[in-house]
């Protein structure tokens, strides 16, 4: 069965208006409801309720979301598009807008976000910064599409990686579930048996480089890090890994 066309939107621009404040300072939004309503249940609900009969109420304040992620909300509901990130520090915002969407129940929003961000990291070669990752993890629950893609990616980059970045290392020993989603996402990539070293056969290195003994050695291990990425830890800003590198 095909999915269900969507409404164009000048269907959807009907005369009724909610008024919606936004942030501590309560910024005025004026939104067409049935817009609003139609991507949004969690809208839907509130100027709806469950009986789906127009409320009184045309008025919903929301204080604890920030103008800039709302303003995202607000351009790609009216167009349904997302402007493409100029750099990495553009990302943050982004995940703020997948927030709201997980807030606001909106699912085709939400996939957009996801794609937007997988593209960046995917055309730009580098792979989310622990912060990323942390911020995601601290904010959603198991089974999230943004947190499976960026575990995803990180389990990519720590496996390609010479060594665990320092950075990396200690926030693996602190979150075990970043570490078991980790081993969950390269357990997908379903790998041959032969492609992996077996440390159960005497006769292979086992993978290890030569003159180096235990898992302290590939910790204190040259890395391929990158400039940028190697600053995250230095002046504690956020950004992408690189490559192989930190």
């Amino acid at each position: 069965m095909s999915e269900k066309a969507e409404k164009p939107l000048h269907e959807l621009l009907s005369r009724s208006l909610v008024d919606i404040y936004v942030g501590p300072d309560s910024t005025h939004w004026i939104l067409h409801e049935k817009l609003l309503c139609y991507y949004s249940p969690f809208f839907s609900h509130t100027f709806y309720g469950k009986d789906k009969k127009a409320s009184s109420t045309k008025a919903f304040g929301i204080p604890d979301i920030e103008d800039g992620p709302f303003e995202l909300f607000v351009g790609w509901l009216y167009s349904r598009a997302l402007r493409y990130p100029d750099s990495e520090t553009d990302i943050g915002p982004l995940l703020d807008l997948y927030l709201l969407s997980t807030r606001f129940e909106m699912e085709a929003l939400g996939a957009d976000v996801v794609e937007t961000v997988r593209a960046w990291y995917h055309n730009n070669e580098t792979y989310p910064g622990l912060r990323r990752v942390q911020y995601i993890y601290s904010n959603t629950e198991e089974d999230n599409p943004m947190r499976e893609m960026m575990v995803g990616a990180v389990a990519r980059y720590l496996t390609l990686s010479e060594r665990i970045p320092p950075h990396w290392d200690k926030a693996l020993r602190k979150n075990g579930q970043l570490a078991v989603d980790i081993i969950r996402s390269i357990q997908e990539w379903h790998l041959e048996g032969r492609s992996v070293p077996d440390a159960r056969d005497v006769s292979l290195e086992r993978g290890r480089a030569e003159g180096k003994v235990g898992f302290s050695a590939v910790m204190d291990g040259e890395s391929n890090m990158s400039h940028a990425a190697s600053q995250e830890e230095v002046n504690g800003e956020d950004h992408a890994e690189n490559g192989n590198a930190e």
